[in-house]
């Protein structure tokens, strides 16, 4: 299945087209058509650079052991998982402010006369996307390399089309609500790339005969038949493996058989991350109102004590 592939990609390629969009605009604007070119330098370097990184992992996972593979795999899940987070958190809270404190950055390295700064700005900007789409599709590259390449072109051109729409052809787009929407679906992604990546440094730490006792015995079992490509044999359609439970299993993290340890990691993670989400959106005014209070907090503890 290509759905989680695509919707990372999409997520991520927007962005990065918006940010691209953002820059190229402003340039336009602000009547320095001149220096467009240096950003489009940019913009096409950090495009290249992330998909010269994505096979240099690709061709390091392949000369791997098996068990080795296994430790990749896991680590590179929750590698994803952090980042992934990370990023749906810092959109939710300065994705209002992202066009204006944009235009700043730019501003300042134009009107210093920085050609080149203006490339590296921008090719900063794009590649901190590219690089997190690299590190949310290594552990589906690893495993359905098909289905990623697919879901990521898809994911590419979708994303690409929707934010020359937006900016080229006046599409109108709410995109706080767009972007609450996907970081639902992308929090349900990343819990299921967290029980993965538990579930392979499990497997991992079996083939080294290292035991973790009570986390690592199954939870459940459904007791769903996973099929055998040697003969040629295809899964339960309700297996992970299968053509309804893979759907569910890119999407929600549904495994036919778990560990304890990847049923609880799952669920701790959804059930902190996406009441949390909600609340970044739905109610900003709590968010401020904390900051404010953090803020405060912070003034005081720098305020230093008067001599006795």
């Amino acid at each position: 299945m290509v759905v989680a592939q695509y919707l990372l990609s999409f997520r991520e390629v927007l962005e990065a087209a918006l940010l691209s969009a953002i820059i190229l605009a402003f340039l336009v604007k602000s009547g320095r058509q001149a220096m467009v070119r240096y950003a489009w330098y940019g913009i096409l370097a950090a495009v290249g650079v992330s998909i010269a990184l994505g096979a240099v992992i690709w061709s390091a996972f392949g000369v791997l052991s098996e068990a080795s593979q296994k430790l990749f795999e896991g680590i590179a899940a929750l590698v994803a998982v952090s980042v992934l987070t990370s990023m749906i958190f810092w959109m939710a809270l300065k994705g209002r402010l992202l066009k204006s404190e944009i235009e700043r950055r730019v501003e300042s390295v134009v009107t210093q006369g920085a050609i080149m700064g203006l490339a590296v700005v921008t090719f900063i900007l794009v590649f901190r996307e590219g690089l997190e789409t690299v590190l949310f599709l290594t552990p589906f590259l690893v495993s359905e390399p098909a289905s990623t390449l697919v879901g990521a072109v898809l994911g590419v051109g979708m994303g690409s089309a929707l934010a020359y729409g937006i900016f080229r052809m006046g599409l109108k787009l709410d995109l706080r609500k767009f972007f609450f929407l996907t970081s639902i679906l992308l929090v349900l992604v990343a819990g299921g790339l967290l029980g993965l990546g538990i579930h392979e440094l499990i497997e991992y730490a079996e083939t080294q005969g290292v035991g973790v006792g009570w986390f690592g015995s199954d939870a459940y079992d459904l007791g769903l038949f996973g099929g055998d490509l040697d003969a040629g044999i295809p899964p339960d359609p309700w297996h992970h493996k299968g053509a309804i439970g893979s759907v569910f299993a890119v999407l929600f993290g549904y495994a036919a058989k778990a560990e304890w340890a990847r049923v609880i990691a799952h669920g701790a993670y959804l059930a902190i991350a996406l009441p949390l989400i909600v609340i970044v959106y739905r109610k900003p005014e709590w968010v401020a109102r904390l900051g404010r209070m953090f803020q405060a907090a912070k003034a005081v503890r720098a305020v230093p004590e008067s001599p006795r």
